[in-house]
């Protein structure tokens, strides 16, 4: 299993109605992301609309290939990309920056002899 860190950004104006949609995710986008290995996905908001996502999964890769073939993933990612900036010809699931793991303390621990 592999993890990943990516950031969007949101207009700041949207903060608000998107923090409320995502206290009441649809049941069937819950499912449809644990089906197609999103594990351990979480999302954290500053107050000026940056996102960070951790998500854990053993391909990325394929795991946005599987919710992007979902009817229910089609349906949110078109309510949701109102809300983003900078996302002119792309959804937010597609249209995420990944970032490099710089440090993660388990794997130093487990170095260490």
């Amino acid at each position: 299993m592999s993890r990943y860190c990516f950031t969007l950004q949101l207009r700041p104006e949207s903060v608000p109605e998107y923090s409320r949609r995502h206290a009441e995710v649809w049941p069937e986008m819950l499912e449809a992301l644990k089906a197609s290995d999103w594990n351990n996905y979480s999302l954290h908001i500053r107050d000026d609309g940056l996102i960070v996502g951790y998500v854990e999964s053993t391909d990325l890769d394929a795991a946005q290939r599987a919710m992007s073939s979902t009817e229910v993933n089609a349906r949110w990612q078109a309510e949701m990309s109102p809300f983003f900036a900078g996302l002119a010809d792309t959804t937010p699931d597609e249209g995420f920056v990944l970032l490099r793991e710089l440090f993660h303390l388990e794997s130093q621990l487990g170095n260490q002899s």
